[in-house]
């Protein structure tokens, strides 16, 4: 994942990545703390998996011992998802999600070289991060239908807003899996 940046794009491009983890974890924190008990933990797996994802993301490196810590949070988010698992299969992306974390972590840790995981695991990410972004963005292409409109233009529903964070973190991985 981190890399020297060769060019002002690419630096540019790490840092919006960056921000829109960071906006994605915040939305997050917002929503576990307006959300009925039953929502909140999927909804602070969401903020560990934006904010972790911004660190991972920062284009300089969050330091030698960053990995490292970012593994431990990651497999701890993996435990917490197996637990939300009790509620359904629909919280299985969160439990995908943090395996993916752990995996990226644990890949660029250092002595590992240049970092790399098997291209398989890597290749098998890809495509389910891409199906995932691919539906869940038209997923909200359909959904915007039902909101109710105000003079002020279109407004966007709470669900809505919660998809579009989830698709934002979608693409983020989407994003960041090739790096690795």
């Amino acid at each position: 994942m981190h890399g020297p940046t060769t060019s002002l794009p690419a630096s540019v491009s790490a840092w919006l990545l960056v921000l829109l983890c960071l906006v994605s974890g915040a939305y997050c924190v917002r929503r576990v703390r307006r959300s009925a008990r039953e929502a909140r933990g999927a909804a602070a797996g969401g903020a560990v998996m934006g904010f972790g994802m911004a660190l991972m993301a920062v284009p300089s490196g969050i330091g030698p011992w960053g990995p490292g810590i970012l593994l431990a949070v990651f497999c701890g988010a993996v435990l917490h998802a197996v637990w939300l698992l009790r509620g359904g299969m629909h919280h299985a992306h969160h439990l995908v999600g943090s395996l993916a974390m752990a995996y990226m972590a644990l890949t660029t840790a250092p002595g590992r070289g240049h970092g790399g995981g098997p291209p398989l695991v890597t290749g098998a990410l890809l495509l389910y991060f891409a199906g995932y972004v691919l539906l869940g963005g038209a997923r909200l292409v359909t959904a915007g239908g039902g909101a109710p409109q105000l003079a002020g233009g279109p407004q966007v529903s709470p669900a809505e807003l919660t998809r579009a964070c989830r698709l934002a973190m979608g693409i983020g991985m989407l994003a960041m899996l090739p790096g690795l």
